[in-house]
Order: C-alpha cells, then sequence, then structure tokens
C-alpha cells in the first residue's frame, strides 16, 4: 500500500493510550500532515479513548481539506478495524476525506 502526491496513505498508529494519523507521500517519501492525541488541542478533550481517536481523525481530516487533499488512502498499519481504528477513520470521512 503506498499513497502519492494525488493521493496521499493516511496511516494510523496506536499504542495502548494515544493515537497517531499522518498523511505521507511515498513518491517523495515526506510526511505532509499529522495529528495526534497528544496535540494540546486534544489533550484537553475530556472522554474515552475512540471519542479521542474521532477527534483525531476529524482534525486530521480539517488540515487536509485546508491543503486541499480530499482523496486518501488509508492503511490500518496491521491493526483490525475496529475500536479507535474505525473511529479515526470514521471522523476523516465525516470531515471531508474519501477512501
Amino acid at each position: 500500500m503506498s499513497g502519492n502526491s494525488s493521493r496521499p496513505r493516511l496511516t494510523v498508529f496506536r499504542s495502548n493510550n494515544e493515537i497517531y494519523a499522518q498523511l505521507i507521500d511515498d513518491a517523495s517519501g515526506k510526511t505532509l500532515l499529522s495529528s495526534s492525541s497528544t496535540e494540546k488541542t486534544a489533550a484537553k478533550e475530556k472522554g474515552s479513548k475512540v471519542e479521542k481517536a474521532k477527534s483525531v481523525g476529524a482534525a486530521i481530516a480539517k488540515k487536509a481539506v485546508e491543503k486541499g487533499i480530499k482523496d486518501v488512502v488509508f492503511d490500518r498499519n496491521g491493526f483490525l478495524y475496529h475500536g479507535r481504528i474505525k473511529a479515526v477513520a470514521d471522523g476523516a470521512r465525516e470531515n471531508g476525506l474519501n477512501f
């Protein structure tokens, strides 16, 4: 799975406590955008891990739409598609990303 400049890869990593999302252009080997639950705006939010994951998906989608990116390839990074991984995808879809 790889992304390019017109359709970057949205990769998700989750640890026991936090969740991270990045938009990567594999053709040039650069990270275009990133968002995580450790950022100041997300860290202030109260709620479950799933709610924080959904807000991370929404945050990266808003940043991507501002840069003119609407289509991405979703890379779940080997994690099962449920729980927090699904919440990131749902948050991104609700805020304008297509995958």
